[in-house]
């Protein structure tokens, strides 16, 4: 859906603050909220986030977008407490959700808390959805989808600095999937479409269950 697309890209921008640009975006994304209308937000640290549930979504013959849920990429999790600020009920009313790493658990905590806009659950990964779609495949498949991909000799160098020895397979594929820029979207998309029915984490599960 192109609207949802210029809402998220509004609120992006409503975001940033600051600028004159920023209170044009806020009048944008309001209206763009009313007309489409628009009832979920949910709240992803990053892109490669949104392709893991995008993809999950498809699979499951949604349109999320459709439904009146916005998902977006926030560039982190400190910007956790802006973006439900203006999104919750503090601003445009929409219900919230999101999906975070263990790390981060504290941020969207707090940011939620301070914003004043109660989340109708947020889900947390156990490292991040990367290692919860590892640990999901499994080393192997992965492994397979990365050589499918025409992928095969990059992790294969990558393995074999001595940085990587110390860690586990799990941590290794971790670590290459984010060495490139656009890799982790990209197999978001692809380790997400590989996974057996019976076998999609918890978090992410969890998350599509409440849209």
């Amino acid at each position: 859906m192109t609207d949802m697309g210029a809402f998220r890209e509004a609120v992006t921008a409503w975001a940033a603050g600051g600028a004159a640009r920023a209170g044009d975006a806020g009048v944008a994304a309001r209206e763009l909220a009313a007309r489409l209308p628009v009832r979920v937000a949910v709240l992803l640290e990053g892109p490669s986030d949104v392709a893991a549930v995008g993809a999950l979504a498809a699979r499951r013959g949604r349109d999320v977008a459709a439904e009146g849920v916005c998902v977006l990429a926030m560039g982190g999790a400190m910007s956790v407490g802006r973006f439900a600020g203006l999104l919750g009920a503090p601003g445009l009313g929409l219900r919230l959700t999101g999906l975070c790493d263990e790390a981060e658990r504290e941020y969207y905590a707090r940011g939620f808390r301070r914003a004043g806009a109660a989340p109708d659950g947020f889900f947390v990964c156990a490292a991040d959805l990367e290692d919860e779609l590892i640990r999901a495949l499994g080393v192997p498949r992965v492994k397979e989808l990365v050589e499918a991909e025409g992928d095969l000799r990059s992790p294969e160098t990558f393995l074999r600095q001595p940085a990587q020895q110390h860690r586990s397979p799990e941590q290794q594929l971790r670590r290459f999937l984010g060495t490139t820029s656009g890799r982790k979207i990209h197999y978001g998309r692809v380790l997400v479409e590989a996974l057996d029915p019976g076998r999609i984490p918890a978090p992410l599960d969890g998350l599509l269950a409440v849209l």
